[in-house]
């Protein structure tokens, strides 16, 4: 297991590069602790693979260091940062039994045939692979093999972190929440760093204790699925999560009012306060959650045009046009919801504001 850290970390596929334009990864500077569940999440492009790459050796970075356990590994190959990887498609031995899969690692490193048979038996046993440890690996199913790969690198009782990259995107949808949920046990049980890469928000959320959130090559923000979703620290990190994801109205300030086009929505004298101070072009957020619907004048909402209603089955997403801006509200089954025009309200507890696209606080 190792601590992970990355100074000032950029990447350039070109040569000489010149603008920010021109790096996959812009500054990169943080630290995962040892024994962590880590998610890199983004859209593709963003520069989470890339990320990974440098992490496990694969790519050695334009600029900064890499560093394990206070190690500067930067400039060592793969193979000598103990690291396991688990790709979007299984790498194993289709010929091999599944056994024998598990095996190579150890038997690659000189272990001897009896601490082998143990370990592969525990690892097996773990990952629920225990009746088929004598079947071959070509003709198991794909989540059955996937699970083999992550074996092969929890195996190892020394690994400094084991590396994810997309790795149930090839994987039956029926069979991810559960592949989800083992590896998250297996994370509280053995207590290795784990980085997760995906673009899924469902699985980075449910698998990780902190999610790295990418935005075109750069770490816009890192926290719990919690502190993401109710405090984005960035336009993009609010739209990206949820689904569907955080209302934002271009707003000016009136008082202690936020004003969109002819609508004044009520902010208090501390929201208000906030974007006083504030420099640059202003932004209300909230998400479709905490917006309020009702069906007729409520104090302090404002009026919008119904444009649609989609049935989610156990709740309604309303979409309603207000000035020329479209706002999501989750409606509860059962709500009654007016034909025409709705009042929505939006509580103060709930607003974000930001400025040139970061949360003012």
């Amino acid at each position: 297991m190792a601590k992970i850290e990355l100074k000032e970390i950029a990447h350039a596929y070109g040569v000489n590069p010149k603008k920010p334009t021109d790096y996959a990864l812009k500054r990169i500077h943080n630290v995962w602790q040892d024994g962590g569940a880590y998610a890199l999440l983004g859209p593709s492009g963003c520069g989470k693979t890339t990320l990974l790459n440098v992490i496990s050796g694969l790519l050695t970075p334009s600029q900064g260091q890499v560093l394990f356990d206070d190690k500067d590994v930067t400039g060592l190959a793969p193979e000598k940062r103990n690291i396991a990887q688990v790709f979007q498609f299984p790498v194993l031995y289709d010929t091999m039994s599944v056994f024998n899969n598990l095996a190579f690692p150890l038997r690659n490193r000189g272990f001897n045939e009896a601490d082998v048979r143990s370990r592969v038996t525990e690892v097996a046993d773990i990952l629920d692979l225990t009746p088929f440890l004598a079947k071959r690996a070509a003709g198991l199913a794909a989540d059955a093999k996937q699970k083999i790969s992550l074996g092969r690198g929890i195996v190892r009782r020394d690994v400094a972190a084991i590396l994810f990259d997309e790795p149930l995107t090839v994987i039956d949808p029926n069979l991810k929440w559960e592949l989800r949920c083992k590896l998250k046990e297996i994370h509280e049980q053995l207590k290795l760093t784990f980085v997760y890469v995906t673009h899924d928000q469902v699985e980075a959320l449910t698998f990780a204790d902190q999610v790295i959130v990418m935005y075109e090559g750069q770490i816009v923000q890192i926290g719990t699925p919690q502190e993401l979703f109710e405090n984005p620290s960035h336009t993009f990190v609010g739209y990206f999560i949820g689904s569907p994801g955080m209302n934002f109205l271009p707003i000016t300030l009136d008082a202690q009012s936020a004003r969109v086009g002819d609508a004044a929505i009520f902010l208090g004298e501390n929201l208000a306060g906030l974007a006083a101070k504030a420099k640059g072009d202003l932004k209300l957020g909230i998400r479709p959650l905490y917006l309020e619907v009702h069906d007729t004048a409520v104090d302090k909402g404002v009026r919008a045009r119904i444009k649609s209603v989609d049935d989610q089955g156990s709740f309604k997403i309303l979409t309603a046009i207000l000035g020329d801006h479209l706002l999501c509200a989750r409606i509860p089954e059962g709500h009654p919801i007016p034909q025409q025009e709705v009042w929505l309200k939006f509580p103060i507890d709930w607003i974000r504001l930001f400025s040139n696209d970061l949360l003012l606080t």
